[in-house]
């Protein structure tokens, strides 16, 4: 008879998994879910597909959730993934770049010595793991399977969700199993389908052929050869579940009622009635056969789970080797246990309810002893229980009524698990030590598992579930906790308060802490405590001032350097540094230079990249130096931490922006935003959205710039910090490209009061540079409004100078000191060096004033701008040029090139360069008049090329024109 039978009755999803594979190798990968009650064939299933794939040349791995215990963090992920170093071909994981150290969180060996795991997302941890299946697809596609994701933590479950929705354009397919009924699971795969990103297909029980078909199978035989009367039997005491009519079958074989003949297969007697109809009674009959120690040895096995290691097994029963190895094979030769394949030394049930079933011929009493046993051996075995060691003892201590033992594992597990970046399962542990520390009444214990949970639930987003804590912190005081402890709790709770933005709740917490610690409280309480109120201090809008936040990290600082508390130094350094820059890009600098110098000597290189970032931040922002963001972006990439390393992309992406390098900038702005939308990093997709809104306004492409602000504003834009530079670094750009100089400086006033409301940390977007420019050329700020902005330390900025100093020239040149002016202007083209666009529509714009005054080269200006934004595209300002020269009395060549710039459909129609850019201004509802202004040209001819327009689109009149334009403005 057959140990492992054929697939049976299961063509359609066999087909399905064929279809997914082929597509994988065609680089389309895809999600395929398996679902089902226990003993379906849902693993069967599973293993028919590894096959299948194998054949094909495709690379496998496999992993399997555990359902012994508290969940593992990520433990069918380290399974599947931890198998690849052991192979004889490796993949090529150098390949991966800053992923790698990330997924050493899963696969040891792929970290290095001194790695921290990077930045601990878990955005960016699934996006390492969808990199890695890119790398072992890559030419030949890849099957991950990924069994009982019932049993699975919400980490997992969260990795496998972003790794699902992402598969579309990989080669790769991911396939996992989990039982019916309600889960995490079936909630994740149902999504997966409702979003068109997975199949689903829940496997039924067997149809009568479909039984009889597997029985012959299993006896090798034909299926009309299969004995009358078996399959009626087992049809009807089976249910049609595939895994109980193999369990009967064997059961008829093992009890001689079914024995093979020259013949074929005969019933010897009448078939028994009583044939068992559940697992349970099939796993006792089996076991009933072995020798007590070989039934105490798997009951040994069965409190370790579904899955178990021979060296445990051993060390507990303390059976020779000799010994174990003959009540292993006949536990296999029972069909109650089988080699697990993908780790050697490793066993599992048959099924994975036969352990279940084990236990529960179990008294309490022999489940404890056996587990204390079985905890004793593992410790032994792996001194400090690296990895789910730990989880697993504490469980097996918690069954053995070890409460004081099994809060300390668990507490340990919880910790371990949020280091490791999965704060859901860490919140689970963590919320399990709690709960016995409670019971045992151990106060000091229980107030650093709080702290520990408090801190797991913020990185989980828990912050309610946080602040019902609070109880408990009043628990632990009436229990006798020091008040510098119960202090220290409201500190880290003031922190949970920060991290979600109740800034209210985190001074109430703070205040807490300050009434317990007294006025003579030690360093290392001050220091924390000290830290935290900065940081609160610096971003609560309307509440507390940046000098009292800069107060309060210094004197953190001054604590934390005599306490040796190097990691609140960094912290309250970054506030110092914060504060500083508003008056001085130097000092901010040294400030982030002191947390390089802390990270570097202690060790700390999350904190490190921090500085770095920082520093580099402030030299880019001074003088539009790139060089420090390209290093800190590669050592952000060299440590992990790849969110920190987008934000740093992002601000590459707004330097080529600002430099005109639009077409580089493009493809900066396009691959990062496809990152920052898979890894959810709204931060950097906001920057991002206004860089590209930014991008589309310094081209005076103002569709493109609506709807790259559409989208910023759907990622709750108008509340950011970015606001602001959306409407003065874009809109207000957009509108001087437009020529409309009094769109412009609404839009900058609206920046302006924008910042007013909620101060932003962007200085670029015009309160310190080119709205000052426009409110001198407009009269309406003179000298004193120039020296408070040019005293500032945003002044002094690169992009804000060339602009504060043009304002300069205009003024000198209006008090008759056109050397001086001339001379600012200059200097002005010096800052302006690096940013095209800026430069020559500097030169526009002060030409005019310069015309108006009678100093400097105003005709030169203007060609040199003329030149530029006719090259570029930008018609309105080219034409201005033009114009201003006209009026001073310089010959300007007729501009008639361009007409590629006029879409095929209205070439055809024989539309003119003209008629269309007075097409693209009737669009926004303009009336004549504007439309001349904007061209400069005269109304009669607006109406001139209106009335042409009108006849040659055949359109009744401008309102229709204006309904027609998408259409009439795209090519066929």
């Amino acid at each position: 008879m057959h140990n492992h039978a054929p697939v049976v009755g299961r063509d359609a999803e066999l087909a399905r998994l064929r279809h997914a594979l082929a597509q994988a190798k065609a680089g389309r990968g895809g999600a395929v879910f398996l679902t089902g009650e226990p003993g379906i064939g849902k693993s069967r299933l599973a293993i028919e597909a590894t096959g299948l794939a194998t054949s094909a040349g495709m690379r496998v791995v496999r992993g399997r959730t555990s359902g012994i215990g508290p969940a593992v963090p990520f433990r069918p992920l380290s399974e599947a993934l931890m198998s690849l170093p052991r192979g004889a071909n490796p993949p090529p994981v150098d390949a991966l770049g800053p992923y790698r150290p990330v997924l050493g969180r899963l696969v040891p060996d792929w970290g290095d010595p001194g790695d921290d795991g990077g930045d601990g997302s878990l955005v960016v941890l699934a996006e390492a793991v969808l990199r890695l299946l890119s790398v072992l697809g890559h030419g030949r596609g890849c099957l991950i399977v990924l069994e009982d994701l019932h049993d699975a933590d919400v980490e997992t479950l969260a990795v496998v969700e972003y790794v699902v929705d992402n598969l579309d354009e990989l080669p790769a397919v991911l396939l996992a199993t989990f039982r019916s009924g309600p889960c995490d699971a079936a909630e994740l795969a149902q999504s997966a389908l409702q979003r068109r990103t997975g199949t689903v297909h829940e496997l039924t029980r067997l149809a009568f052929p479909q039984v009889r078909e597997l029985i012959a199978a299993c006896l090798a035989t034909g299926v009309d050869e299969v004995p009358d009367g078996v399959a009626e039997h087992l049809w009807a005491d089976s249910g049609g579940s595939p895994f109980m009519v193999e369990e009967l079958l064997h059961g008829l074989v093992d009890n001689g009622q079914l024995v093979p003949s020259d013949l074929g297969w005969l019933v010897t007697g009448r078939i028994r009635t009583e044939v068992p109809t559940s697992l349970m009674r099939t796993v006792r009959d089996r076991t009933d056969r072995l020798d007590p120690q070989g039934r105490r040895m798997l009951s040994v096995a069965a409190v370790l789970g579904h899955r178990f290691p021979l060296s445990v097994v051993h060390r507990a029963t303390g059976l020779s080797h000799a010994e174990l190895l003959a009540h292993l094979h006949a536990g296999v030769a029972a069909r109650l246990v089988v080699k697990d394949e993908p780790a050697p030394d490793w066993y599992a049930f048959q099924h994975p309810l036969t352990g279940e079933a084990l236990l529960a011929q179990l008294t309490p009493t022999e489940q404890a002893g056996l587990s204390a046993r079985a905890a004793a051996a593992v410790e032994a075995i792996h001194p400090g229980l690296p990895g789910e060691w730990c989880q697993l003892v504490a469980a097996l201590h918690l069954r053995a009524g070890d409460n004081t033992r099994a809060a300390e594992l668990f507490a340990d597990a919880g910790r371990r698990a949020l280091a490791d970046g999965a704060a859901g399962s860490a919140v689970t542990l963590l919320e399990q030590a709690e709960r016995l520390l409670s019971l045992l009444g151990d106060a000091r214990s229980r107030a650093d598992v709080v702290e520990a949970l408090l801190y797991a639930l913020a990185e989980a987003g828990e912050f309610e579930r946080a602040f019902q804590l609070a109880d408990t912190l009043d628990d632990l005081g009436n229990a006798g906790l020091p008040a510098t402890r119960r202090a220290a709790l409201h500190v880290r709770l003031a922190w949970v308060a920060h991290i979600a933005g109740r800034w209210s709740d985190g001074l109430a917490q703070v205040a807490i802490a300050r009434a317990l610690l007294g006025r003579d409280a030690a360093d290392e309480d001050t220091a924390p405590l000290d830290a935290v109120d900065a940081d609160l201090a610096l971003e609560a809008p309307g509440m507390r001032r940046k000098q009292e936040a800069e107060l309060l990290a210094r004197r953190a600082v001054a604590a934390a350097e005599r306490a040796s508390l190097p990691t609140i130094a960094c912290q309250a350094w970054l506030v110092i540094g914060a504060v500083a820059r508003e008056r001085d890009v130097a000092e901010s600098t040294a400030c982030y230079e002191r947390v390089l110098d802390i990270a570097t000597q202690h060790r700390l290189p999350m904190w490190r990249v921090h500085g770095l970032v920082r520093a580099a931040g402030n030299a880019w922002i001074a003088e539009s130096d790139q060089e420090g963001l390209l290093r800190a972006g590669r050592e952000a990439q060299r440590v992990g931490a790849i969110a920190t390393e987008q934000i740093v992309n992002a601000t590459i992406a707004l330097h080529l922006v600002l430099c005109g390098d639009f077409t580089a900038a493009v493809g900066v702005i396009d691959e990062c935003l496809a990152a920052a939308k898979r890894m959810q990093l709204e931060l950097v997709g906001r920057h991002l959205l206004m860089s590209k809104a930014t991008l589309a306004a310094h081209q005076g492409r103002r569709r493109d710039m609506e709807a790259a602000l559409l989208d910023f504003k759907r990622l709750d834009g108008e509340r950011s910090q970015e606001q602001p530079m959306a409407l003065g670094m874009a809109r207000a750009f957009c509108a001087l490209l437009e020529e409309n100089r009094a769109l412009a400086r609404e839009d900058l006033a609206a920046a302006l009061a924008s910042d007013d409301v909620d101060p932003t940390t962007f200085s670029l977007y015009g309160r310190h540079g080119v709205s000052l420019l426009l409110e001198v050329l407009a009269g309406d700020a003179g000298w004193e409004r120039y020296e408070e902005v040019r005293a500032t330390a945003q002044g002094a900025m690169r992009w804000n100078r060339q602009f504060v100093e043009l304002a300069h020239a205009v003024l000198l040149g209006r008090c008759g000191r056109g050397t001086e002016a001339v001379s600012a202007v200059a200097a002005a083209q010096r800052s302006a060096q690096p940013y095209a666009m800026a430069r020559h529509l500097g030169l526009r714009l002060v030409a005019e004033a310069a015309a108006e005054d009678g100093w400097g080269d105003p005709a030169g200006w203007l060609r040199a701008a003329e030149e530029y934004f006719h090259n570029a595209g930008a018609p309105a300002v080219a034409s201005a040029c033009r114009s201003l020269l006209r009026q001073l009395g310089v010959s300007v060549q007729q501009r008639r090139t361009g007409s590629e710039r006029v879409p095929r459909r209205l070439r055809s129609l024989g539309v003119t360069l003209r008629e269309f850019e007075v097409l693209e201004l009737l669009i926004e509802r303009l009336d004549t008049k504007t439309i001349g202004e904007r061209l400069h040209i005269s109304p009669r001819t607006v109406e001139k090329h209106a009335s042409s327009l009108l006849a040659k689109t055949d359109t009744p009149d401008r309102h229709a024109l204006a309904k027609r334009a998408n259409a009439l403005l795209s090519d066929p």
